[in-house]
């Protein structure tokens, strides 16, 4: 009996470790969610504009030379915009967050020491450009320099063609997959939907400048 009522008494602090275990699983989660969208963005924007303008040249270039020179022009014009437009972005983001603040130290009637202290946390959780044009910057490339390399050193077109369509498919399905293994959604129908998204870009991309270079327009 006794054993009995001290299991009993712990139980109450084994029930309130496990809440506060998941308390920190999903704060842990809500607070993947912004690098996580950023990152897997990044890299398949990358992945699939990359692809889609070396099918786009290969549909009417033959010479492996153009392919790469145009992929490596994609990667490099992407990554600018990509950093250049994240930093903006998360710039008046922190903008707004600050002109908040602000506005919550004018209403709030407290000293200036204890506004300083309570101040300085909410300060480091703001977001910083910097970081996140890095970040992204970063994450573009990694995903653009997958076709490059994987068709890098193939001589005959129509093999690097099927090269780069299948290595991107690959690289899409695990994008997919490890997007929704880490945010903890459904993998198949998350996988589906992001090589569905390539597919079509690398399909409209290669039929439409195979149209327009067919259509006369030398090049």
């Amino acid at each position: 009996m006794a054993s009995l009522q001290q299991q009993s008494s712990h139980d109450p602090e084994k029930n309130q470790s496990s809440a506060a275990a998941n308390d920190n699983e999903e704060f842990d989660y809500s607070q993947r969610a912004q690098w996580l969208r950023a990152a897997v963005l990044g890299a398949n924007d990358g992945l699939v504009s990359v692809s889609s303008l070396m099918m786009g040249v290969g549909a009417v270039k033959t010479e492996i030379k153009a392919m790469l020179l145009v992929g490596f022009a994609g990667l490099v014009a992407g990554a600018c915009s990509m950093a250049i437009g994240e930093f903006v972005s998360v710039h008046t983001q922190r903008d707004i967050e600050m002109a908040q603040m602000k506005r919550g130290q004018i209403k709030r009637s407290i000293n200036q020491n204890e506004l300083d202290d309570d101040d300085q946390p909410e300060r480091e959780a703001l977001p910083n450009p910097v970081q996140a044009a890095v970040a992204s910057a970063l994450a573009f490339s990694v995903g653009a320099v997958v076709p490059l390399l994987s068709s890098a050193f193939i001589r005959n077109h129509k093999i690097r063609l099927s090269v780069v369509v299948a290595v991107a498919s690959l690289t899409l399905t695990v994008f997919g997959g490890v997007g929704a293994a880490i945010g903890r959604t459904p993998v198949v129908k998350s996988s589906a939907r992001v090589l569905i998204g390539g597919w079509l870009a690398m399909a409209i991309t290669f039929g439409l400048t195979k149209l327009i270079g067919t259509g006369g327009l030398q090049m």
